[in-house]
């Protein structure tokens, strides 16, 4: 099997939303870390302090046959048409470990797409 990593960078208040509809269609895990950053606009100032976004960074590791539905459910949930509201991008991964106990829905969910 090949496996990818979905990412998305989402605001707080639509993780679970976008962790939802990815899920549904068909991501059997998620790690959610909290981080600041700036999109492409210029950060705003408070006394001289720079104020910058909180957003969540999500990661799905997924199996590749997966990866198109689940990207589509994050862009269409999280929005991310809209400006500022996120991005979503896959990643390629060479080798993975300790996904055994998770195998058998992979393999349902590869059977359901191809057969």
């Amino acid at each position: 099997m090949k496996f990818k990593i979905v990412m998305a960078m989402v605001r707080p208040n639509i993780t679970e939303k976008v962790v939802d509809a990815a899920r549904k269609e068909g991501a059997t895990g998620d790690v959610i870390i909290s981080a600041r950053g700036s999109g492409s606009k210029e950060s705003k100032s408070f006394f001289g302090l720079t104020l910058q976004d909180q957003t969540e960074i999500l990661m799905f590791l997924v199996e590749e046959h997966a990866v198109d539905a689940i990207l589509d459910a994050i862009r269409i949930s999280g929005e991310l048409h809209e400006p500022g509201q996120g991005i979503a991008f896959v990643l390629n991964v060479e080798k993975v470990a300790g996904l055994e106990s998770q195998m058998e829905k992979f393999k349902e969910q590869a059977k359901s797409k191809y057969l």
